[in-house]
């Protein structure tokens, strides 16, 4: 039914739409960064991307990055206006020179801003500590990845272990954190790196709620086939970034429909991280100079390496 109310709200939209259109823009591209394979990513943020496109009032397109350098070398085109960072792959772009914005991050379902990588190895196997994988197999992620790559190789330093080309068999890179997983339940490596953020959410809880992780004989495994041999340090929560370049109000309306996304659209914003994140909060590029500070220092390793 059409009534004084509807009309209202009707034009509200139209009139926020023309005024985004009139900044010059009539499609926004938000990219993710593979945290998973893209069917489960598309899943996931598609109700999102609609919320979103409604209340900024502009089509938003998601676009599903193939690694973390695709988001950066987006942004710097000026082809991705809002990109979904790992804290390391956001160092990155800053530091080399993109101009994007840090303007949310995520917050975890305690309330704290922060995760850890954690190097997982099956529970059948005779490892207890990092010390006994000499000479094994590492998995790392992604060289731009925070958790899969560049703190992993920080805690190998910390550890005593400045090489992890000249203490492993073979470092090799799988390109996401699922591939990481799944490369070490059916013995491709012997050790691999990954998110963790708390006993029941990591990327393994995950990924084993949704019967992904099988051996190589093909059975379904659990959680307590695997093990965590170390624990890394605390990683600030990952950032969305925004270009710089776009116009002031538009800014402000990408910002307002992310920290309002819980309250506008519940169902949308839980789907994301299957219930287990609290709201966005604020933030800005400040939060991730230590964050620069790190890819610089493993960049260093890599080349004493």
């Amino acid at each position: 039914m059409i009534n004084r109310r509807t009309m209202l709200a009707s034009l509200a939209v139209a009139t926020s739409a023309t005024t985004v259109r009139a900044q010059g823009v009539s499609e926004l591209v938000f990219a993710s960064v593979p945290a998973e394979n893209a069917s489960g990513v598309s899943d996931r943020m598609a109700p999102f991307i609609a919320y979103l496109s409604k209340e900024i009032g502009v089509k938003v397109t998601l676009r599903i990055a193939n690694d973390y350098a695709a988001v950066i070398e987006g942004q710097r085109a000026g082809n991705i206006h809002i990109g979904g960072y790992g804290p390391a792959s956001f160092a990155r772009a800053r530091l080399t020179g993109v101009q994007t914005d840090a303007f949310i991050i995520d917050v975890n379902a305690d309330g704290s801003k922060g995760y850890y990588s954690v190097f997982y190895v099956l529970a059948s196997s005779p490892y207890k500590t990092i010390d006994d994988l000499k000479g094994k197999n590492l998995g790392l992620v992604d060289p731009n990845s925070t958790s899969g790559y560049n703190m992993p190789l920080f805690a190998l330093n910390k550890h005593g272990i400045p090489s992890a080309e000249k203490f492993f068999g073979k470092v090799q890179t799988t390109g996401s954190h699922e591939n990481a997983v799944l490369a070490l339940a059916q013995g491709t490596v012997d050790v691999a790196a990954n998110w963790w953020n708390a006993d029941d959410d990591s990327n393994l809880v995950r990924m084993l709620g949704k019967g992904m992780v099988k051996n190589a004989s093909g059975q379904v495994m659990k959680k307590e086939d695997f093990r965590v041999v170390l624990k890394t340090d605390l990683i600030i929560n990952s950032p969305t970034a925004m270009l710089a370049s776009l116009p002031a109000p538009l800014k402000a309306k990408i910002t307002d429909a992310f920290l309002n996304a819980h309250v506008k659209d519940k169902a949308a914003f839980e789907k994301l991280s299957d219930g287990k994140n609290k709201p966005w909060q604020a933030i800005g590029n400040a939060a991730y100079d230590d964050t620069i500070k790190l890819i610089q220092f493993v960049d260093a390793l890599r080349k004493k390496a």
